[in-house]
């Protein structure tokens, strides 16, 4: 399910007070946060998981995630032990921005009152006005690939843009990813020529209001 271009896969329960989700394998849980948690947070530069054996009682914290704008936690809402960590997510914190429902979940548990607290999640459809609410209120705005830089340029030709874009992802390492924001009319078709002549991906496009948002990822030197 999508909501304002934020996504929620429907096989997930969520805890929208806290935005986590959980997905049930077997006899545990694996959780991770939404992507309005992840919208809020910025881009995470450093993540702290809770050991594993660690006990721990509902709306408590698993794991804490930082970056340069933000300090959080992250909550379960179910009592559980925990079982596992995602170790790649203390090496790479922005893997919970870029992929929050698969390789940037957090951490793996064992519900210790499942029956108890397991109707207290909810579904998206379920929760559709929550979280439509939520978005709205709190500002958030999800993209395909969350981004590395920004690169504001109102008010300039499509052409001057392409050029700064070009200087900007000469300097980028492969993977990274630019948000790029126009109010040139003639943008949109001038970033399809533009991806179309350097081989690099425009990952999404669309138009707010006057301005015109992509998002680009460097995919070649």
């Amino acid at each position: 399910m999508q909501v304002d271009y934020c996504e929620f896969p429907d096989d997930l329960l969520y805890d929208f007070e806290n935005n986590v989700w959980v997905r049930r394998e077997n006899e545990s849980i694996v959780l991770g946060i939404t992507s309005i948690h992840s919208a809020l947070a910025g881009r995470l530069t450093k993540v702290n998981i809770k050991h594993v054996g660690s006990i721990i009682a509902k709306s408590q914290s698993v794991a804490t995630v930082e970056s340069v704008r933000y300090f959080g936690a992250v909550r379960t809402p179910l009592s559980c032990r925990i079982t596992g960590i995602n170790e790649a997510l203390q090496f790479r914190p922005k893997l919970a921005n870029d992929y929050p429902y698969s390789d940037g979940w957090f951490v793996r548990l064992q519900p210790t009152s499942l029956d108890k607290e397991v109707h207290l999640l909810s579904t998206p459809i379920e929760s559709e006005e929550v979280i439509r609410s939520a978005i709205h209120d709190l500002h958030v705005r999800c993209f395909k690939a969350y981004p590395d830089y920004e690169l504001w340029e109102i008010g300039v030709e499509c052409a001057a843009v392409l050029v700064r874009l070009n200087e900007l992802i000469a300097r980028c390492a492969v993977g990274d990813v630019v948000h790029v924001v126009s109010d040139d009319p003639t943008a949109d078709i001038e970033m399809v020529r533009w991806s179309d002549q350097t081989g690099q991906a425009v990952l999404e496009s669309r138009r707010e209001g006057n301005l015109n948002h992509f998002i680009v990822r460097k995919v070649k030197e």
